[in-house]
């Protein structure tokens, strides 16, 4: 009798049709985890692109920055004539002083940069590792963000 209570078993489960597919459940689960995987993939995407709003822009102002610090710089540390008279034009300027509070209408910027804001400050009688140094600070800021450079330039006219 025992045996033949098997092969009815048998017989039954040879003739039931295999179920596939997925449960309401697993369903549920699954779209909320591809959700919270889209959601922080999006949102990583976002800090990129908002980081980098706009290279160009970024490079530009960096370069009219480096530009106008290596232009003042190269100036003299103390005006060479002994008279600020006279020095009313930028190329006339021929010491770092001269700079000090030059906005943007001093150079003669490409109408691509006329978006561009340049600021130069100078603080005089800095002391940096025990030498008498004047802070040059250029700040540059374009429609997305602002660069700001600073250099020194010291007296090297020797005692």
């Amino acid at each position: 009798m025992c045996m033949n209570k098997d092969r009815s078993l048998q017989g039954r489960a040879r003739h039931r049709p295999a179920l596939y597919g997925f449960t309401l459940i697993e369903l549920l689960v699954f779209v909320v985890v591809v959700s919270v995987g889209l959601a922080g993939i999006l949102v990583v995407m976002n800090t990129v692109v908002k980081s980098s709003a706009d290279p160009l822009a970024r490079k530009q102002a960096l370069a009219l920055a480096e530009s106008v610090l290596e232009e003042v710089l190269h100036k003299a540390y103390a005006d060479p004539d002994g008279t600020a008279d006279g020095e009313l034009g930028h190329d006339t300027w021929d010491n770092v002083d001269d700079y000090q509070g030059q906005t943007k209408a001093a150079w003669k910027l490409p109408a691509s940069l006329s978006a561009y804001t340049v600021r130069v400050l100078v603080r005089d009688d800095i002391t940096t590792l025990g030498i008498l140094a004047k802070q040059v600070t250029v700040t540059v800021a374009s429609p997305v963000e602002s660069v700001t450079l600073i250099g020194y330039r010291t007296n090297d006219s020797g005692p």
